[in-house]
């Protein structure tokens, strides 16, 4: 169980970081502020809360014993990340705002850092299995 809180909290951490990289990289190249609409907290927050949720479906599956239902709690993952896209697409942002159809270049790919870096350290979080001796 701890194994898998640890797992979330550096995913969340790692997506956070990569969220807020991507922000002001995003922003510098294109010359828009969005900060109106979006800061580092909200992408920091949003990251760290969906990795743990991750992590706290896996730890719900070893506690009901079906640890190999992870590839359906996994679908079920990424198939949210998709349906998360839909809140940046239909938001209607502030009319002051500069170059708005910018902002989901922005935000749309932040929705799959967090399952993505989840996803990706998952091998090094599995447990060590114990080797059999064949003798």
């Amino acid at each position: 169980m701890r194994l898998n809180f640890l797992h979330g909290i550096i995913a969340g951490t790692l997506s956070a970081i990569a969220g807020i990289v991507y922000l002001e990289l995003y922003q510098n190249l294109n010359f828009v502020d969005f900060s109106l609409v979006i800061n580092m907290g909200a992408i920091a927050g949003s990251s760290i809360i969906g990795c743990m949720l991750m992590a706290l479906g896996y730890v719900f599956l070893d506690q009901i014993k079906k640890s190999n239902l992870k590839g359906i709690l996994n679908l079920v993952i990424m198939l949210l990340s998709f349906l998360s896209i839909l809140g940046p697409i239909m938001m209607s942002l502030p009319l002051d705002l500069d170059f708005p159809e910018l902002f989901p270049g922005l935000v749309i790919p932040m929705h799959f850092f967090p399952a993505m870096i989840f996803f990706g350290l998952a091998p090094f979080f599995k447990p060590k299995l114990a080797l059999k001796k064949n003798y």
